[in-house]
């Protein structure tokens, strides 16, 4: 789900994968390693005592979005999913901030999930795949392909709410912040990998050469 859309609008600049990779996953890495050096510490800030936790969330939001403005300024645009995730996670951190809370934030992966889920939904009942808009340029499928692949990854989204309320409320935080820096993206990954066999059946080039 990256830049790319079927927009006809300009297309985005290419750029070195590896800045790519670093601009979306760097905060994110910086916030674990951050998390396990300041977890046990507490900071005395205008009268108010905050844990590690809360000042990590305090240094990664505008880390977060200063990545997601160099990556706009390098590739000339973003995705939708780029912009909400970008925006629930300044309210959600900002709400953690502001009321010392770390609650706020950890229920941030589960409305992202909710919101992607429920746009595909949307789009499921209206007959239409709104996964496609952000995915047909990296991988080209038949419609019954893409409204299949729709299905499966609304529920997975769904899914990965309902984890998300699981481990924040019954574990601990630091179990929370391996989740969510390895477990989310483990997840992600081997959904698409289990996919293989969608993209074979459904894929434009296979179809091309089978003709």
């Amino acid at each position: 789900m990256s830049e790319q859309t079927s927009d006809p609008t300009p297309a985005a600049r290419k750029i070195s994968p590896l800045v790519k990779n670093l601009l979306e996953f760097g905060p994110v890495v910086l916030f674990f390693v951050a998390y396990l050096r300041l977890k046990d510490q507490v900071f005395e800030i205008g009268g108010t005592s905050y844990e590690g936790f809360i000042i990590v969330t305090a240094g990664f939001v505008p880390l977060m979005i200063l990545s997601t403005l160099i990556l706009w300024r390098l590739t000339g645009k973003l995705s939708r999913m780029q912009v909400m995730t970008l925006v629930l996670i300044v309210v959600f951190g900002g709400l953690s901030v502001w009321f010392n809370d770390e609650r706020f934030f950890k229920m941030k992966p589960t409305m992202i999930y909710l919101l992607f889920g429920g746009m595909l939904g949307v789009g499921l009942l209206r007959g239409q795949s709104y996964l496609r808009v952000v995915m047909e340029e990296m991988m080209p499928l038949q419609d019954e392909g893409w409204m299949i692949l729709t299905r499966r990854l609304c529920a997975f989204f769904f899914g990965l709410a309902v984890a998300n309320e699981v481990i924040w409320r019954m574990m601990s935080t630091e179990t929370w912040v391996y989740f969510k820096t390895f477990g989310l993206t483990a997840a992600m990954f081997l959904f698409f990998m289990t996919q293989a066999r969608l993209f074979q059946t459904y894929g434009l080039e296979e179809q091309g050469e089978a003709e």
